[in-house]
């Protein structure tokens, strides 16, 4: 295995230099994966942790249309609904994209 900066010679006697800048694989950060805390992923978990905040604190019961008929819920469990529909329905176009 060859280490940046050292040389090597190949199965078929080639002088192989490795630079200093290249990369012996994985990502660019070091890590499989990128870093724990990317500023990305703060941002989602921060907006996750004000969404739940604000699911759970509106507590009380509310009217609801679903099509025809009209439903009492706590408003939380409406709010939770709708954000866990959302994030499915986002995860299935990200999915379908790539």
């Amino acid at each position: 295995m060859l280490v940046p900066g050292e040389a090597g010679r190949t199965s078929d006697g080639r002088v192989h230099t490795m630079s200093p800048n290249t990369s012996t694989g994985g990502s660019k950060s070091g890590g499989a994966g990128g870093g724990l805390m990317t500023p990305g992923r703060v941002a989602v978990a921060a907006i996750a942790v004000l969404t739940l905040v604000f699911i759970f604190e509106n507590t009380r019961s509310t009217k609801i249309r679903l099509l025809i008929p009209e439903v009492t819920l706590p408003l939380w469990m409406a709010l939770l609904g709708t954000a866990l529909i959302g994030a499915l329905c986002g995860a299935y176009f990200v999915r379908r994209r790539k």
